[in-house]
């Protein structure tokens, strides 16, 4: 399988706008500089997002997710996402320590439409705060403050291209490599893979929060 011929890159903004109709009015007027009701209602819904920002040493695109209800909208401008646990990396924390931008994707299962926010975020350790977040007795080390500048829903023909939320159309586990596989690969062996599988659920467990 051969890469496309870079001779058909598009390299600039007019080139790429001949290629697409314009927008329709609902695309334009679906954009708010802040969260309204209905969108705080989306987000009170939403048990998962994609949190992406930018830093020195590159991209990031982080799973974040917790009950339905997890980000906790202050005021139409403000957003908090408590920072769970998780494998300590700190790639989307180590970037905003450079760049504050952040770009926010909601899903809600068994919704088509997606939420987007964009804004700033700022890394916080209110104590005062981070008890408002606190679950199964254990409460998050910092939060994220998000600044709203714009939000709008996503259509639905994504999610329903992909069929995301059929069941009959999940992945069946053993037809894919497991995290150990991968991980024994990657080390040539330095990791015992199917140790590493075989504990999982149980690691899982006992560090969600």
């Amino acid at each position: 399988m051969q890469s496309p011929d870079p001779r058909f890159d598009i390299c600039s903004e007019s080139a790429l706008v001949r290629l697409f109709d314009a927008p329709k009015e609902a695309s334009l007027v679906k954009e708010l500089d802040r969260v309204d009701a209905n969108y705080a209602a989306w987000i009170a819904a939403s048990p998962f997002l994609v949190l992406c920002t930018a830093g020195d040493t590159g991209l990031d695109a982080s799973p974040r997710g917790d009950a339905a209800g997890f980000v906790e909208v202050v005021d139409p401008k403000t957003l908090l996402i408590p920072d769970r646990r998780g494998n300590n990396r700190m790639d989307s924390l180590r970037n905003l320590m450079v760049d504050p931008r952040v770009a926010l994707l909601f899903l809600i299962p068994g919704l088509g439409e997606t939420l987007r926010v964009n804004g700033r975020a700022r890394v916080n350790t209110d104590p005062a705060t981070l008890s408002r977040f606190e679950a199964r007795g254990v409460t998050p080390r910092l939060v994220l403050v998000v600044s709203v500048d714009a939000a709008y829903f996503q259509c639905s023909r994504a999610v329903v291209r992909s069929d995301l939320w059929n069941a009959e159309h999940h992945a069946v586990r053993d037809t894919l490599p497991t995290p150990g596989k991968i991980l024994t690969d990657a080390t040539r062996g330095g990791i015992d893979g199917a140790a590493y599988d075989r504990d999982l659920p149980a690691r899982i467990k006992s560090t969600l929060y």
